[in-house]
């Protein structure tokens, strides 16, 4: 079960998210708040998983809770207002759900959660003495789009973007498109031959054909490196210069 709060400054928001969490399995409602202060003292004495979080909040706004938490748990951003979509991206929260939300959209971002806790857990179950790749990574990974399950051989992919709410793999063939999180490849790939190099980018070390200042290119795709990223990238690449 993923333990979570709910954090909006509307009583009836708070119902329909209540309401929503409980039809979810997998979903375990730990406490609702109307403010981020009463949140922020339950997370420090309670284990929190996810918080569904509101934005525009008297006193504390939801992202500046977010910013206040040293080990923030993962969060879904709840709220009325598009314009802060960039900020939970920069933030790397889980998903971002415009109100009023469908419930159909919320089943969606649950996915998303349920498929970064699922990854962390592995992690974290890995064998010490084991590299985690090596733990649950083979040579090749099945991956759901639209109505079926494909297999994908590692070495086919090129690179993987992040879009709004799905992530898009580039092979040598047709690219594919899934629901799972960008943050979840970078876990699950082997880190000796894929590295991020952008919040919206992990690629393919093996299929860089050349790196220009702050781009790498890939079968004639030109990819950003973003300051972020940018030291780590290098760091990697000299190692095989």
């Amino acid at each position: 079960m993923i333990r979570c709060i709910a954090v909006d400054d509307e009583p009836l928001a708070l119902e329909i998210m209540e309401d929503y969490i409980r039809k979810v399995p997998f979903l375990s409602l730990a406490g609702k708040f109307e403010n981020a202060a009463t949140a922020l003292s339950f997370i420090q004495q309670e284990p929190v998983d996810l918080v569904f979080l509101d934005i525009k909040m008297p006193d504390i706004t939801g992202i500046q809770f977010l910013k206040s938490l040293k080990h923030p748990p993962m969060v879904v951003f709840t709220t009325a207002y598009g314009e802060y979509a960039l900020d939970g991206f920069n933030l790397d929260v889980v998903d971002y759900l415009l109100k009023p939300v469908p419930f159909e959209r919320f089943l969606k971002a649950a996915g998303k959660v349920n498929e970064s806790w699922s990854a962390n857990q592995q992690k974290s179950l890995a064998p010490v003495n084991m590299p985690v790749e090596e733990a649950w990574v083979n040579d090749y990974i099945f991956i759901k789009t639209e109505y079926k399950i494909i297999k994908i051989n590692l070495e086919d992919i090129l690179f993987i973007e992040a879009l709004k709410d799905y992530t898009k793999i580039y092979t040598h063939n047709l690219p594919v498109l899934t629901l799972r999180s960008l943050k979840s490849f970078e876990t699950r790939l082997p880190a000796d031959k894929f590295i991020r190099v952008h919040r919206s980018y992990l690629v393919s070390l093996n299929k860089i054909n050349s790196v220009e200042k702050n781009t790498v290119m890939i079968a004639n795709q030109s990819i950003p490196i973003s300051d972020g990223y940018r030291d780590r990238f290098y760091d990697v690449i000299n190692r095989y210069s």
